[in-house]
């Protein structure tokens, strides 16, 4: 068959390289050359190290091709064989095809290359120069053409060949790489995925994914013909349909590249010590979510299933750009439905199985990227919100998302922001609200503050966004980060049921630890200008009565969780009541407070009540145990009437997405891609984001 086998090492001396980017032209038909420059293997770079020795040893090839290409053309040149090699493989059977897909991942592979070599060193228009540059002997043919048959597609044409011709008397139509990108779009939805096929597709996508990365290197994306040539494309939905199926599915990346050991397959065997990206130990098939933090687990799933990694950023990628105008990869993402139902037609973008995308979401939504797919089918899906809703099995889904909550220090503070949204908007449906009380769950071994043997999926998730606070009071001490986890505890606190007793005395003690803390800072704004001592200098009574301010509204919304759970709930929150009941200390200093009187009332209220029923029972009884006292409240609550409370609107909060999200999301994307991803640029050329997020 012809195979070269090469190392990286000896790229820079390979004859048919240095010949395609050297002086000489070569057409599209030289079956000879395309079919020795195609017939070779090489290592995938599997991390940033692997991208920069492959990116050091085609050095010298990339800048030759820089100053040749425009005047050979002989990219159009490899552009062409791979649209014709594309083409081909729709109408050829599998066996016919092992070679054919080969030649095809080797084209694209080649062209990928180059577009990142251009992006990271050149400019989009300069990209676009190379796609669409023509022979000089053919420019004139191309001309003499153009007025005999009007309909050829590059005869518009007309590059000047010299890299020095001004901008401005360059047209470029953007023809070819209109067609290429179609191409692209029919390898991805059109070709099956098969285990000779895995590559192909993980190809189109990285190459989708390097193209859009033009946004990294250069200009705004709103002037970019990259951008606008993807963004327009008229398969939006059959696209966004594929990518997510490849999520869904997360098909594991084959053992061997282009085909099985079967007779009559095309098998790289002999190259077998090349593959060591894409060979795995038989432990690693299985992606160890138990134990596994969010990082590790990001670099399980990259190695494992790397086209559901790559189509996860894609879908990432082109839902969040261009969020201002119509975006139909959004409406597609944001219109599609469940296989399963019969919805209306022409309210559907397609149809997937919501049952397999929710398992997958389950499985590794302990990763950054899952986590921000799972916020935007949450958030503007309504249908597979509805579907979520109705899932018996919640705790699979909720779970490692309050493991990524607990483990805060070793999340960053996106992934801790994105994770708390999505349990405030699961929080906005009163089922959950109700459901999580009943879904009871045993040895939870990875929260170690405290030894419980068994708890609801709703005590954990309290305890865990409590503790979320208090993190955040010590840490990050970000307003916003506050907001969230008290709207979820109040759109929550109205359904508190059977609260376990270390939930109950947590709720307290946050108010507590809150309280301790509002006393301090009211006591140092009090003291004398001269006398107060400031434990940061830096920090004005201005700073401190902001800070007053933010806490007082915290400790207000603490009360008003309290007051709902007693309101709404009182008769299945025994442990809640015993609680207050032993801390009722607490609350002393805040009654004559303005800010607080009115809540506080209701609470007085009911620990008076309960009180009194105590001693009474302690008169006859004597010393009371913890068992007789929950017994003696269990009681009361019976005949307790909650009339008796002052009434309070329904604590219901809803997640509104701020103005100019892109703000927020394009960078943390891109972050993303650089960081998981499977194609890995030049940090020293990024210009729009960084590589690390550190806020």
């Amino acid at each position: 068959m012809g195979i070269n086998v090469s190392r990286n090492a000896d790229l820079a001396a390979n004859e048919w390289l240095q010949r395609f980017v050297g002086r000489q032209h070569i057409a599209h038909d030289d079956e000879a050359f395309w079919n020795g420059l195609l017939n070779y293997n090489i290592v995938i770079p599997e991390n940033s190290q692997d991208q920069l020795s492959l990116d050091s040893r085609l050095e010298t090839l990339c800048q030759s091709f820089i100053g040749n290409n425009l005047k050979t053309g002989n990219f159009g040149s490899l552009i062409t064989v791979f649209l014709e090699k594309a083409t081909e493989l729709l109408s050829l059977s599998d066996q016919e095809s092992n070679m054919h897909v080969w030649q095809t991942f080797n084209a694209l592979f080649i062209i990928r290359t180059l577009i990142k070599y251009i992006n990271e060193t050149g400019s989009e228009f300069q990209l676009l120069q190379h796609f669409e540059a023509l022979p000089n002997a053919e420019l004139v043919k191309a001309a003499e053409e153009q007025q005999q048959q009007q309909q050829q597609q590059v005869a518009s044409i007309a590059i000047e060949a010299t890299e020095q011709a001004p901008l401005a008397a360059v047209i470029v139509d953007g023809a070819k790489f209109e067609t290429f990108i179609d191409a692209l779009v029919n390898l991805i939805v059109v070709i099956p995925v098969k285990e000779f096929t895995y590559h192909l597709h993980l190809e189109a996508v990285n190459t989708l994914i390097t193209l859009l990365a033009v946004h990294l290197f250069a200009q705004p994306t709103d002037k970019s013909i990259v951008f606008r040539t993807i963004y327009k494309c008229q398969h939006a939905n059959v696209l966004m349909s594929a990518l997510l199926h490849f999520v869904a599915r997360m098909i594991e990346v084959p053992h061997t590249m282009f085909g099985s050991t079967s007779a009559g397959s095309f098998v790289l065997g002999i190259a077998e010590s090349l593959l060591s990206i894409f060979t795995f130990r038989k432990q690693q098939d299985v992606l160890k979510t138990s134990n596994a933090t969010g990082e590790e687990l990001s670099q399980q799933f990259r190695t494992h299933y790397p086209l559901a990694n790559q189509s996860l950023l894609l879908i990432l990628i082109l839902t969040n750009h261009c969020t201002a105008q119509d975006n139909a990869y959004r409406t597609s993402l944001f219109g599609c439905a469940d296989s399963k139902d019969s919805p209306k037609q022409g309210t559907v973008s397609f149809q997937i199985d919501f049952s397999a995308v929710y398992e997958t979401l389950c499985r590794i939504v302990t990763i950054d990227q899952a986590t921000l797919l799972l916020y935007l089918l949450l958030h503007r899906n309504e249908r597979f919100y509805r579907f979520v809703m109705q899932q018996q099995d919640l705790e699979l889904l909720v779970i490692p998302i309050l493991q990524t909550l607990y483990n805060a220090p070793d999340s960053n503070s996106h992934h801790i922001y994105m994770s708390l949204i999505v349990l405030l908007i699961l929080s906005e449906d009163e089922s959950f609200n109700k459901n999580v009380h009943t879904i009871m769950l045993k040895n939870i071994s990875w929260y170690t503050e405290r030894t419980i043997s068994e708890i609801s999926l709703g005590g954990i998730l309290i305890l865990i966004v409590i503790r979320t606070i208090q993190y955040n009071m010590l840490k990050m001490r970000d307003k916003y980060l506050h907001t969230n986890c008290l709207a979820a505890l109040a759109n929550m606190s109205g359904h508190f049921r059977a609260l376990h007793p270390y939930v109950a005395q947590r709720l307290v003690s946050l108010f507590e630890t809150l309280a301790r803390k509002h006393s301090r800072l009211d006591a140092q704004l009090k003291e004398p200008a001269d006398s107060a001592v400031f434990v940061n200098v830096s920090t004005t009574p201005e700073d401190m009565m902001q800070d007053l301010s933010v806490l007082e509204e915290v400790l207000r919304m603490v009360l008003e969780i309290l007051n709902s759970c007693l309101t709404n709930q009182l008769v299945y929150c025994p442990n809640l009541v015993y609680t207050l009941l032993y801390k009722r200390s607490v609350f002393e200093g805040f009654r004559s407070h303005h800010a607080f009187q009115d809540v506080i009332q209701n609470i007085d209220m009911v620990v008076g009540f309960f009180s009194s029923r105590l001693q009474r029972v302690q008169e006859q009884r004597g010393e009371l145990g913890v068992n007789e006292v929950l017994e003696v409240i269990s009681k009361g609550a019976s005949q307790w009437s909650s009339d008796r409370l002052r009434k309070f609107p329904d604590l219901k909060f809803k997640y509104v997405e701020e103005d100019a999200p892109e703000e927020f999301f394009i960078p943390y994307v891109w972050t993303l891609v650089c960081k998981y991803g499977c194609v890995h640029f030049s940090s020293e050329s990024i210009k729009s984001v960084t590589t690390d997020i550190a806020c």
